[in-house]
């Protein structure tokens, strides 16, 4: 096509538009997005906290700040849902990025309460014996330096510590809760890329094991980025289909209620096959973020090899943001094509369910298993967005509050567990554990059970929602499955409990280091939420019920 005939399209498209109107000034809504804001501007601080403090005392410069911003942005959600964001003035924010509704104020407090209590994990110092007179927390004394070296070495005897680990985590939350409330593609997307690049980061920060820890962050860093990929293709699909990166107007062209047609779009507008792959695409990413069935293969390796408190943030939070994106995407934009991503995700959720239980049982590593059981759990939450129904939504919220809480208490114990070499996470290491140190055992095996879904835990009651919603959503042969893998899931459970009360202690085996008060708080918290969520579930059944309500 010549020169010339392009100008003259690019003219009479512009004369079509009319007269070129005046660009409108952005409108933001601070103060509703407020819990994001305080998080990014503590990451800020955090940072020049980094630059200008002296490093004797960033660690406790970073820590107050770290806290003091988690509380903060949490008190803010707080004031949101009383002010009625989550119900009556749920609305879109931001000029149509965010959605301030139910679901996404439940999903940020939850992440910003397992970020808090993660953040007491991370800041933990007593678990190590001393390095040269200095305390020694689970972070490498210096990332840049190359294992065994001498750098690495002077840096130990320095008594350097990676503090950077803080401002880190900050990042990732605020990435995180910008990812269930992103209401157009291009923002769930950046929110994705916030909260992945710390956790590729921090994933490569341990002390001990540090090859270990470096291939972990290679392997999420890679197959992150491929999932990104098809993230990114996948939102290219649909905005080829819709003509916009906006949640409404997709879910309006998918429902066939499209009122104005971009003339340089036409062509491809309403084409079924850019929004089945598109969509196919966009919910690969968001299943590899969760850990679902074929897209799990990260999730083992990249938990064993992290930090524990890292592995611990990661499980509970990632999943918590992932489930709030894809709910979203499936409810708010996809709902006139239930039919078409229901049969798929029925195949994910049991395969997922399945997979995640069987393989579990060969586990012989602590921090592996604690993976495939996560991977099951993907499973058992998926059963529950399947269920498409509001008591789905709401089920789904009340399983990740419950879980999140559990996770990260599960693996603040296994940093106690200690030997020589560091974590002592093989399993024979754990035999005769509740004759050693009863409490710590107890209270491993309390978290157990909540896998488990035993009653009276809240696993127990997260499980029971989930199931019921399905049930009643049609999805009945579902149930049957996911009641079989917690079956499954349940012996491989048992076994550690029995391995840890009814098994000879080892003369050389590992020690039960004691904690600061900082990691008795996280797991303290994670206890009493799992025993609450358990006995007297009813208040919070009800306030995920009333939150699970989508701003359209």
């Amino acid at each position: 096509m010549s020169a010339t005939a392009v100008h003259s399209l690019w003219t009479t498209a512009a004369t079509a538009a009319g007269p070129i109107s005046k660009i409108e000034t952005p409108k933001i809504e601070y103060g509703q997005l407020s819990p994001t804001l305080i998080v990014v501007g503590a990451a800020i601080i955090g940072v020049l906290v980094e630059a200008f403090v002296p490093r004797k005392s960033r660690y406790y410069a970073q820590l107050f700040v770290s806290a003091v911003a988690l509380v903060a942005a949490f008190a803010a959600v707080i004031a949101l849902a009383a002010g009625g964001y989550g119900t009556t003035k749920a609305h879109i924010a931001a000029m149509g990025a965010i959605a301030v509704d139910g679901p996404s104020l439940f999903l940020q407090g939850t992440i910003l309460l397992t970020a808090l209590v993660g953040l007491f994990t991370f800041a933990e110092r007593r678990l190590d014996p001393q390095a040269h007179g200095n305390r020694v927390d689970s972070f490498a004394a210096q990332a840049a330096s190359v294992p065994g070296s001498d750098s690495e070495k002077a840096a130990v005897k320095a008594g350097f510590t990676t503090t950077e680990v803080f401002p880190l985590l900050l990042f990732a939350v605020s990435g995180m809760l910008v990812f269930p409330s992103a209401n157009d593609l291009l923002t769930l997307f950046v929110a994705l890329e916030v909260f992945s690049l710390p956790l590729y980061l921090l994933c490569a920060l341990a002390r001990r094991k540090r090859l270990m820890s470096q291939e972990a962050a290679v392997k999420y860093f890679l197959l992150g980025a491929f999932a990104s990929a098809f993230t990114l293709f996948g939102i290219a699909l649909l905005y080829g289909y819709a003509g916009s990166m906006s949640y409404a107007t997709i879910a309006q062209v998918v429902d066939g209620r499209v009122t104005s047609v971009d003339p340089a779009l036409a062509g491809t507008m309403g084409n079924d096959a850019l929004l089945l792959v598109g969509v196919a695409l966009l919910a690969m990413g968001l299943l590899f973020k969760v850990g679902a069935v074929p897209f799990h293969m990260w999730t083992p390796d990249v938990y064993q090899g992290a930090p524990t408190p890292v592995t611990g943030f990661m499980a509970a939070a990632t999943k918590v943001a992932a489930f709030g994106a894809l709910l979203r995407l499936l409810y708010v934009v996809l709902p006139g094509l239930r039919w078409d991503w229901r049969p798929v995700m029925w195949g994910v959720a049991i395969i997922t369910m399945l997979g995640g239980a069987i393989v579990a049982i060969t586990q012989t590593d602590i921090k592996r298993l604690l993976a495939y059981s996560s991977i099951a759990h993907a499973g058992f939450i998926l059963a529950g967005v399947i269920a498409t129904t509001p008591d789905g939504v709401s089920s789904v919220l009340f399983y990740l509050g419950a879980y999140s809480f559990v996770t990260i208490g599960a693996f603040a114990v296994v940093t106690l567990v200690r030997d020589a070499g560091g974590e002592a996470t093989h399993l024979s290491k754990w035999a005769g554990l509740g004759r050693r140190s009863p409490l710590v055992a107890a209270v491993f095996a309390v978290f157990l059970l909540a896998f488990a879904g035993i009653p009276l835990t809240s696993g127990f009651a997260g499980k029971f929602a989930v199931f019921r919603a399905a049930a009643e959503g049609g999805a009945a042969p579902l149930v049957v499955v996911g009641v079989i893998s917690s079956a499954i899931a349940a012996f491989f459970y048992i076994r550690v409990i029995v391995l840890m009360f009814f098994s000879e202690p080892k003369p050389e085996g590992p020690t039960v280091a004691v904690p600061s008060p900082l990691t008795m708080t996280a797991i303290a918290v994670g206890v009493a939420v799992t025993l609450v969520l358990g006995v007297a579930p009813q208040y919070f059944l009800d306030l995920a019920s009333q939150a699970g309500v989508f701003v359209r």
